[in-house]
Parts: C-alpha cells; structure tokens; sequence
C-alpha cells in the first residue's frame, strides 16, 4: 500500500502579507498609566496617603531637641524623674563594679535604677572572715561564689546562704586552677604554707583572663618584729627569712610581690591589704590565736596562758570593721597596701583582765616562755585608710568581745558536735 504522502514541491504556495502594527501616538506613554490607575484605583490610594502623613505632622509636630555641650551629654530621660546626685553615681561609675555595661561619669543614675549585682567569688569565703564578707556581698544583692577546700572553713559558716539562688559553694583547693566568669576576685585563702603563693598565682591567672578586679588579704606579718613603731604602709619590715614564722611572713610578702608584678605587667586591677589582728564570731576555737585562746580557756574555766612577759603588744579589730573596709577597699580606686586594723594597743596582760572582766573575774594568769619571732610591738598606722577610703574601726574591744564570747559560749557548751571541730576560723590575722 503506497503512502499518501505526496510531495508537491511543484505546486505554489501563497504567500501572506507581512504584518506591520500601528505606530504608537505621541500621547500613549502618557495616557496609558493614568488609564491603569483609574482603572485599579491607584490614585485613591496615593490621595489618602497623602492626607493622612499631613494630617499627622499637622497635629503632631516636632521640635529640634535642645543642643547639650559634648561634654555635659546626658540620657534623654523624662524630666519628671527623681536622680542620685553625680557624686554617689561616680562611687560606681567604674563598668564591671556597676555591672552595666559602659560608665557615664558626668550622667546621673534615675533612683528608681537598682545597682546591678555583681559576681564575685570568695576565695576562702566559708572561713572565718570570709564568711562575714560574703554575708554582706549577699545583703547587698551581690552573686558570691564561695570557693574553699574546708582545710580552716567550714559549711556552717555559710549553711543559711543555702537555697539562697545568689549562692554558690564550690569545695576547690585554688592551688588547682579554677575557670569562672566573675567581676570581683576576693582572695581570702591563705594557709600557713607555701601553697598560699600558688594559689595567689592561679587566682591572678583568672582575674587576667576574665579581666576581674583582685583584692589580696595580706597581713601585718609581713612587717615581721618591726623596729618602726606604729607601723606605715612604707615599712618595708624585719623578717626573718629562716625564722620558725617565715613561712607565713614570706608568703604573703611573695603574694604581695606576684599582685604587683601583674598589675604593673599585665595591667590586671589590683588591690592589696594587710589586716592587722581581727576577732569575733565564727573565729576558730582552738587555732592559737591569743583572742580566741584567751576566750576559750576563760569559758572552760583553764589558765589564760600569756607568753613571755605579756608586755608584748598588739591591736585588735572586730570583724565587722575589717569587712567594711576590704568592700571600701574594692569599690575604691587605690591599690594599696592599705592597713586594716585599730590602732587601739593593748598588752598581753591588759588583753588577759579584759577577758577576765569579760567571762571569769577568777580566771588565773599563767606565763609560759615566749614563741620564737614573737614581734614585740604591733600596731597600725591606717592614715592612709582614713584619707583615701575614708574608713576607720568603729567596734571597740569591751563592745566587740562580748559578742565573740556569747558566739564561744554557744559553740562551746550550747553544741558539743558543733564544738569539737576546731577547724573552723578563716587564716587570717
């Protein structure tokens, strides 16, 4: 069956005209988007924009705000609120201590701004000092991180900060570093041993890292027996290297030395104090120092044992002025060494009547010969705490021993448990 398909290349095929549209007008360009918005209604739309942007400056119109000098700029806050004066926003002008972010030194803070807590970790903070300190950094609305081994502190100290969500307790020897954002290191442990400078070590480790504020607790000790007498912050001491109490004197000297070499080589914010002799409540029963030995015999009806001829001399504060002044010490903007004492001198023997007049009229005197190194006179010259952190002792001995010895007397007989552990007072002097 042939195929139907026939090629008739001979046949013509027609041939249709070409297609030419008609030119535009001249006027189409124009008419045609008028036509487009008329038929959507564009024009409507654009009209009552227009009316409505008027209307709105019309009624509402703006005014330039007022030109403030570049250096009195200040936070366009509405007049209507009540300020601090720039005095008490300078206090914490500093950016990690207010915890805002940036300082406005010439600004001033609305009182209805609470200050911002801070994170601040406690070395040593379930010690005997450091234990009052971290129940002002709680009352003041501070986050404390508590960090201790428990080799001197103990959990009772800190136990009714327990639930508290701006407590924290971590049980750490800092002679193993540590790795924590803070603003504020409080370094409090220190015991008698070498260890105290490596601990200093790591704890300036992370004050560099994270770029927080160092505050070291040094002591009088590092005056050794002074032969200047009170003593100065510029005393540079009469230590003897070797002697039986060296190993305490020379580390803090050490500890001294390491804050300032990272302050003046690493730029970290330092600060530095040497506690002169501090007493009260939660200090260690049984650690030798001459407060709580004097207490503590008196309550059990013991000899008060004074050492050599008692006429030695020292100076005591209660512990609640020494706290106040490491916070003064740390929200200020001196390093130090700053002393924190009272320069209240007593003798031995003077020390051992108060007790009695204190507890037991009838408690006797025994003397026993003297330690080796026992400084003959201590006592603080705080000149320079007064002038620049404006801080003085405010709690006498006959005021303050009382409470030390009502907290003894409980620990003593009121809680025999609580009472037989002796390791339960900050090393701190």
């Amino acid at each position: 069956m042939g195929s139907e398909l026939i090629y008739r290349g001979h046949e013509s095929q027609p041939v249709s005209d070409p297609y030419s549209p008609k030119p535009d007008k001249p006027w189409a360009s124009v008419v045609r988007p008028i036509r487009y918005m008329l038929r959507e209604q564009r024009l409507v739309f654009v009209l009552v924009g227009i009316a409505i942007a008027t209307l709105v400056f019309t009624v509402f119109p703006t005014s330039p705000a007022p030109r403030v000098p570049h250096h009195h700029f200040i936070d366009p806050i509405p007049d209507s609120i009540a300020y601090f004066p720039v005095e008490t926003q300078n206090k914490f002008s500093h950016p990690h201590r207010l915890g805002l972010g940036s300082s406005n030194p010439a600004g001033k803070i609305p009182l209805g701004l609470k200050r911002k807590g801070l994170r601040i970790v406690v070395t040593g903070g379930a010690g005997f000092v450091g234990s009052h300190l971290v129940d002002r950094l709680i009352a003041r609305g501070d986050s404390v991180i508590v960090v201790d081994n428990f080799f001197t502190g103990r959990k009772e100290n800190v136990m009714h900060h327990f639930g508290n969500p701006n407590f924290e307790l971590i049980r750490h020897d800092v002679v193993e570093p540590l790795l924590l954002e803070v603003d504020q290191i409080y370094h409090l442990a220190c015991p008698a041993s070498p260890t105290n400078v490596v601990g200093t070590l790591n704890m300036l480790g992370l004050a560099k890292r994270v770029g927080a504020r160092f505050l070291l607790t040094s002591t009088s000790e590092v005056y050794g027996d002074p032969l200047q007498h009170p003593q100065k912050e510029t005393y540079w001491g009469n230590v003897n290297p070797i002697g039986v109490r060296s190993c305490y004197d020379e580390g803090k000297r050490t500890a001294e030395t390491l804050t300032m070499d990272y302050h003046r080589g690493a730029g970290v914010e330092v600060r530095i104090a040497r506690i002169f002799n501090t007493y009260g409540p939660r200090m260690c029963i049984d650690d030798g120092r001459v407060v709580s030995n004097f207490v503590a015999q008196a309550l059990r009806k013991e000899p008060l044992t004074v050492y050599g001829d008692g006429k030695q001399t020292r100076s005591f504060q209660y512990v609640s002025d020494l706290v106040e002044g490491l916070m003064r010490l740390m929200e200020g903007e001196h390093v130090g060494p700053f002393n924190l004492g009272n320069p209240g001198e007593f003798t031995m023997l003077e020390l051992a009547e108060v007790v009695q007049e204190t507890i037991d009229p009838n408690a006797k005197i025994e003397f026993r010969p003297n330690t080796e190194d026992d400084p003959h006179k201590r006592k603080p010259d705080i000149s320079r705490a007064k002038e620049q952190l404006g801080w003085e002792p405010k709690v006498s001995l006959r005021k303050g021993l009382p409470l030390m010895v009502s907290d003894f007397r409980q620990r003593i007989f009121g809680d025999h448990k609580e009472g037989s552990n002796t390791n339960n007072g900050e090393s701190s002097t």
